[in-house]
């Protein structure tokens, strides 16, 4: 009844007075905060009637960039992770394949002896043909010297040494390599020697070549073998790239095998 009879003023006044909080205890801080928080929120987080309805399109845009590149970053991550195992696997089953473990002996288009030695702590890319050959040679030595020029190209990569090996010692010889690789790249080294040398080199390195039968003019063609061989700078075989793979193809791999080379020798 004492309420009741209270003037405006009185009623104004009890209406500003806050609710009585109990200092350190749970309830009296979680009202506070809430308090807070309501206080804090804008229109883009409060209903109508003043009601909370969750984060705000900026925050939920966040987060969902946030969420979208961490999936992002793990594929990516695995993506690298299965092509690594994928390379060390073709990498361990070549090298049981035994290519190119033996040495040879022949002699560059300068009349110089050379043996697999001397090509130590380079990478190599080597390729096995002849000087007659009509097409498939040139395109792919044209395709070996694409890569190289490519590596080059790039200044934090190591240079990259072009060989070509003759299967075609009676023909190849010294002059006739030297007049043969200028038409390439100044760096492209041509390697011949006896039939013997020829056929041990090419031995070690699975290389199959037949001499065909010769026409009139003794003419005639070698069937052999089209593969590009990479050789890393401890002289090991490393990997071998087929006449249908591109330059860009065989420049990525050798990025990848140059990123990915820790030396046994060492």
């Amino acid at each position: 009844m004492l309420l009741l009879t209270r003037s405006p003023t009185a009623w104004h006044r009890l209406s500003q007075l806050k609710p009585p909080v109990l200092p350190g205890t749970l309830g009296g801080q979680a009202l506070h905060l809430r308090s807070w928080l309501l206080s804090r929120k804008g229109p883009a987080e409060t209903g109508g009637q003043g009601q909370p309805q969750g984060p705000g399109l900026r925050t939920r845009l966040l987060i969902t960039a946030l969420f979208g590149a961490g999936l992002s970053g793990a594929w990516l991550a695995l993506r690298a992770e299965k092509e690594r195992l994928q390379q060390q696997k073709r990498t361990e089953a070549l090298r049981q394949a035994a290519v190119g473990q033996g040495d040879f002996h022949l002699l560059d288009h300068r009349g110089q002896a050379r043996c697999k030695a001397d090509f130590r702590g380079q990478w190599v890319l080597m390729y096995f043909g002849f000087t007659h050959c009509p097409d498939i040679c040139p395109d792919e030595l044209e395709k070996l010297v694409q890569v190289v020029r490519q590596l080059e190209a790039e200044p934090g990569l190591p240079p990259v040494q072009p060989v070509f090996v003759t299967v075609d010692p009676e023909r190849d010889d010294v002059e006739a390599m030297a007049r043969y690789v200028q038409d390439f790249h100044p760096r492209l080294l041509g390697l011949t020697g006896s039939t013997e040398q020829v056929a041990q080199a090419s031995h070690s390195y699975r290389v199959y070549y037949s001499a065909g039968p010769k026409d009139e003019d003794q003419d005639y063609i070698v069937d052999h073998s089209i593969a590009i061989y990479l050789l890393n700078p401890d002289g090991l075989f490393t990997d071998y790239y087929g006449r249908s793979r591109s330059a860009e193809q065989i420049s990525d791999s050798v990025r990848r095998h140059m990123a990915a080379f820790r030396s046994v020798l060492s």
